[in-house]
């Protein structure tokens, strides 16, 4: 795309209107195009009819609705698909979609890679490039949802949409919320805020100050019940340890009545998985309105873990459960076509190197 143009999907519509604005035009203009662009899955100017004909010209010489690329759709056995999306430079993240009975969840990136390097993740492995602008964040909803057929006139397919793919959002802060203030626009996409779910590793500071602009769900990847395995599974702990996040984690829901954070919780046998360290999770938990998501470990080359047996997992539920915790068990999906938790990998140009280092040399 040339560089004077703009690319409108990395607007919201309060972004549209200051655009709008600097063309000498009405502020209902951005309501139009967002409905257009989102909506109607329209990103040919000349198409978009209720605008003037000298408006939509002036719009192809100074903006573009660009968007990424499918370079390859794998569908698995379970319904879940995964597409391989290519960016402007090179790069390629993955984006899943995870279809069930009652609701249809779009799994989206929002890093090209990630910094954080938690041990039992596929993406860190990979090592880290750059964040995803908001274009790129929002054009996965945009080309899951025609590629789903949920544009209008269409039961709409994504109900659901969960920051839980390569990255960590927080990290992108000033992106990630324009692209989840187009997911909760009624003009847009019109989810609730209970529908979109942000999924962190723990950046403090990120969720005191999303709490303040736009409190959607809340996930935290916890995966340990103390500071010391914690540090070694989430190298961000030593950071931010678990007390200060679980403060913040309280704070967090003073904004969201009736609401529970989610604590993700990957079981890895023989790490983080007995009963002992059930009961150390329950104590933490105490005084946080949470619910728990128990998710089995989803394996990948050289990750030197092990899932945890059933056997295990179920005491680790129950313990939680009858301490008062609201606590389900993930089912795993898509793991034949490498599209479950923690499996996400793309085309990473890494610039910490980092893939070369831990794997080896080899290419996943």
């Amino acid at each position: 795309m040339p560089a004077n143009r703009t690319n409108l999907l990395d607007l919201d519509r309060q972004g549209l209107r200051g655009f709008f604005s600097g063309l000498a035009e009405k502020p209902f203009r951005s309501d139009q195009v967002t409905k257009w662009i989102h909506q109607s899955g329209v990103c040919d100017f000349a198409h978009m009819t209720n605008l003037g004909k000298a408006l939509r010209s002036r719009l192809d010489e100074v903006a573009a609705v660009e968007l990424p690329q499918i370079v390859n759709e794998q569908v698995s056995i379970d319904g879940t698909y995964k597409w391989l999306l290519g960016l402007s430079d090179g790069n390629c993240i993955e984006t899943v979609f995870i279809p069930e009975a009652d609701r249809g969840t779009l799994c989206v990136s929002s890093q090209v890679g990630c910094v954080l390097n938690c041990t039992f993740c596929a993406t860190a492995r990979q090592g880290y490039s750059r964040s995803l602008s908001t274009g790129e964040i929002i054009g996965q909803l945009w080309l899951a949802s025609q590629a789903l057929g949920s544009g209008p006139g269409t039961a709409r397919v994504i109900s659901n949409v969960v920051l839980m793919g390569m990255g960590e959002p927080l990290l992108n802060f000033d992106n990630v919320v324009p692209a989840m203030n187009l997911m909760l626009d009624d003009m847009a996409y019109g989810l609730s805020r209970r529908r979109v779910t942000l999924s962190t590793a723990g950046v403090i500071p990120g969720i005191d100050r999303l709490a303040e602009i736009c409190a959607v769900s809340l996930a935290v990847s916890l995966h340990a019940p103390n500071d010391e395995l914690r540090d070694q599974l989430v190298p961000l702990n030593r950071k931010y340890p678990i007390a200060p996040l679980l403060a913040a984690c309280r704070r967090y829901v003073r904004h969201q009545p009736r609401s529970r954070v989610t604590f993700e919780y990957t079981m890895l046998d023989g790490i983080n998985d007995n009963e002992s360290q059930a009961h150390q999770l329950l104590g933490l938990l105490s005084d946080v309105p949470a619910k728990v998501n128990l998710i089995p470990f989803n394996p990948f080359p050289g990750s030197g873990y092990q899932r945890s047996s059933e056997q295990a997992i179920d005491r680790f539920r129950e313990i939680l459960h009858r301490g008062g915790i609201v606590t389900m068990t993930r089912k795993t999906r898509g793991e034949d076509i490498d599209a479950a938790c923690g499996q996400l990998a793309g085309k990473v140009q890494d610039r910490t190197r980092r893939s070369g280092q831990l794997l080896g040399g080899l290419s996943l």
